[in-house]
């Protein structure tokens, strides 16, 4: 072989066959705002849809109609609070204040021990964001009548108060907890949520609409916490079993079916079931079906 045939080689260069180094600057970071701003959106879309439109009013109104008025008929009822002597289930009842305390001490004490300070106040942050959020929303948010409704459905529950306590907890501790953890914490969070969820709307005391609105309100609590924080204190992609999300949005189902079930009305009890459901699926998707933020990685350096 002559010299022309020989290819020309190129100077070889220490750490050229390496990748470059990621830049952790800030410019190199996305931010996955988005998930807040929907979550945010879809809390608004269910207000105006269910409560200033007379469709809507009349859609949730016509609940009550079917079936018993008040709580007697639904399978939960003895655990509820509601009966005399009963022991509520939390945070139904007279139960929503201590589970809360409880929860937040759980959270302080999980910061302490594993000495997550930024995790640890974007939980915090979480949960008096949503339930503060939760009072502030409903003294101001308006309930126009629009029907001509009876008096007793003219008051303003949007949202939930009962149910903002399990999904904010839930999502302050997948925060704060092992990322090995996190998945069952997840998971055990997601289905004390459909119990919740579908007894509050089986038993009369909240609307769909505001079972609804109170988990939205949560996540977007969720999203603007995770985005506010620093890239390396931002929750990751959470690895978990590949048949856990299965297996966890199975059994949301089927204790969203049986706590929304009544002894009077099968389409009453379905569509609180069926809102437990999506409001247990909406944490599960915000706590562990997306990473907080995206690192971009810089592309190989070229010759």
């Amino acid at each position: 072989m002559t010299q022309h045939d020989s290819p020309a080689l190129p100077a070889h260069r220490p750490g050229a066959s390496r990748q470059a180094p990621e830049d952790p600057s800030p410019s190199r970071t996305t931010r996955l705002w988005m998930p807040a701003l929907l979550y945010t959106l879809g809390f608004l879309t269910v207000y105006l849809l269910a409560i200033c439109t007379p469709w809507g009013q009349r859609a949730e109104n016509a609940l009550f109609g079917l079936g018993k008025q008040g709580g007697e008929e639904a399978w939960i009822y003895p655990l509820s609070g509601a009966a005399y002597g009963s022991t509520p289930l939390p945070p139904m009842e007279l139960s929503a204040k201590p589970t809360l305390m409880v929860g937040l001490a759980v959270i302080v004490v999980l910061t302490l021990v594993r000495r997550c300070w930024w995790q640890g106040c974007a939980a915090l942050g979480v949960v008096i964001l949503t339930t503060g959020g939760k009072e502030v929303l409903k003294s101001t948010l308006p309930r126009p009548d629009l029907v001509g409704a009876p008096e007793n459905l003219l008051d303003q529950g949007f949202p939930s108060g009962h149910t903002t306590i399990p999904a904010a907890l839930t999502l302050a501790a997948v925060l704060v907890v092992s990322p090995r953890i996190r998945p069952y914490i997840a998971t055990a969070g997601v289905l004390w949520l459909a119990c919740i969820a579908a007894a509050s709307a089986t038993m009369g005391g909240h609307r769909p609409s505001e079972v609804l609105g109170a988990t939205l309100l949560a996540c977007a609590c969720y999203g603007l916490a995770t985005w506010l924080l620093p890239p390396a204190a931002a929750p990751g992609a959470t690895r978990s079993p590949r048949a856990l999300p299965v297996i966890t949005l199975t059994l949301a189902l089927a204790i969203a079916l049986v706590s929304g079930a009544r002894n009077d009305t099968l389409t009453r009890s379905l569509v609180s079931a069926a809102t437990a459901f999506i409001c247990a699926a909406l944490v599960w998707y915000a706590a562990v079906g997306r990473p907080a933020h995206t690192t971009r990685r810089t592309p190989p350096a070229l010759d």
